[in-house]
């Protein structure tokens, strides 16, 4: 199991904008701020942080939901706050039969995807 995990950025205000707002519907707040670095909990674990770096390499980084409406929302935010779609919400089948998931590109260009294992359509 990962404890945590950080997410490089270019501009860390402009992150912590933008990660405010995406990761809301997702049951996440900031809180933690550590210079020019932001810790985030989902009100279990500081397990998301972003930071400063000098050279942003984009990565793909997923959340999970607790339902549908979930990740409906926080893509519906994440654009709000100026992310870019990247894949509106829905079915994956091809992932796995209850795969549903939402994908942006945050400001840094990081895939950042909500995703729900819908249990009831398995097979």
């Amino acid at each position: 199991m990962i404890a945590h995990t950080t997410l490089a950025v270019a501009d860390c205000g402009r992150a912590k904008a933008f990660y405010l707002k995406a990761l809301a519907p997702l049951g996440y707040r900031k809180n933690m701020d550590y210079g020019e670095a932001a810790g985030f909990s989902d009100g279990k674990n500081t397990d998301f942080w972003i930071a400063k770096q000098d050279a942003v390499t984009p990565l793909h980084l997923a959340f999970e939901a607790k339902t549908r409406e979930e990740v409906e929302a926080f893509h519906e935010a994440a654009l709000a706050a100026g992310g870019k779609d990247n894949g509106a919400p829905g079915y994956r089948v091809e992932y796995w039969p209850g795969y549903y998931a939402a994908f942006v590109h945050d400001l840094d260009g990081h895939n950042i995807e909500a995703v729900w294992y819908d249990y009831d359509k398995a097979d």
